[in-house]
């Protein structure tokens, strides 16, 4: 029985599926291989606290003239045409089988890096949750968690006051948006804790995290996301 069970494991890990981009057969993600070598990257010169393009992947002004409550940013992918285009499928068309291919990709952008003790999605409040069906960042989680061998914790965080979505609001408003927003509970002293999102654009809402988990203790944090919005090219933003 545990063979069968093994074997009807491998069978759905590995059937082909239309790609999500171009409709070609593709075995065991929702990218095929031609389209994957297309995704827009990010430039090999990055902030390492932020991820915004920075002369010598030096700590860029912004971060040195107001250090965020994180540590560093690891993005997968640069948040541009069709990487775009995927995340909204899947957080507003619930393509949720996306999700396995994100964690893949941000899997491999951790590659040989430091992990945390701890993975924590970015909540959502209720009313969103129901509304949408499911916190998108949870769903990434879950697999990503799986692969690098990770405790996943979606309960020692909460968002606990609603929020107009952060897309609606310009660059300079989201930060008043979202603050005081999360709430965490969890005993997070002395630990390693990265954050989780599908994309970064101004970052607000991961710094509100990340200040919450730091007064509960947290001596290092870490952001991941499967895509950075660059300076000027948000403007598809999601609701970060």
């Amino acid at each position: 029985m545990q063979l069968l069970y093994g074997c009807a494991n491998f069978v759905r890990g590995h059937l082909a599926q239309p790609c999500a981009l171009c409709g070609r057969r593709s075995l065991g993600s929702a990218i095929c291989p031609a389209c994957r070598e297309g995704l827009p990257a990010l430039p090999e010169g990055c902030c390492p606290v932020c991820a915004q393009p920075t002369p010598l992947a030096e700590v860029c002004g912004a971060c040195l003239k107001r250090p965020p409550a994180f540590d560093r940013t690891v993005a997968a992918l640069r948040y541009a045409p069709p990487v775009d285009d995927l995340v909204q499928r899947f957080k507003y068309g619930s393509e949720l089988a996306l999700a396995e291919f994100f964690a893949d990709r941000l899997a491999g952008a951790l590659a040989n890096r430091p992990l945390p003790d701890l993975l924590i999605p970015l909540p959502l409040h209720p009313s969103r949750t129901r509304e949408r069906g499911f916190n998108q960042a949870l769903e990434i989680g879950k697999p990503l968690a799986r692969r690098l061998g990770l405790a996943l914790d979606y309960q020692a965080c909460a968002r606990i006051r609603p929020t107009p979505p952060q897309a609606a609001l310009p660059l300079k408003e989201r930060r008043r948006n979202i603050r005081g927003a999360f709430a965490c509970q969890g005993y997070l002293t002395g630990k390693h804790v990265a954050l989780l999102d599908d994309v970064m654009t101004s970052g607000a809402s991961l710094e509100e995290l990340a200040r919450a988990v730091r007064r509960a203790g947290a001596a290092e944090v870490s952001v991941w996301v499967v895509a950075r919005a660059l300076n000027g090219e948000h403007k598809k933003n999601t609701s970060l």
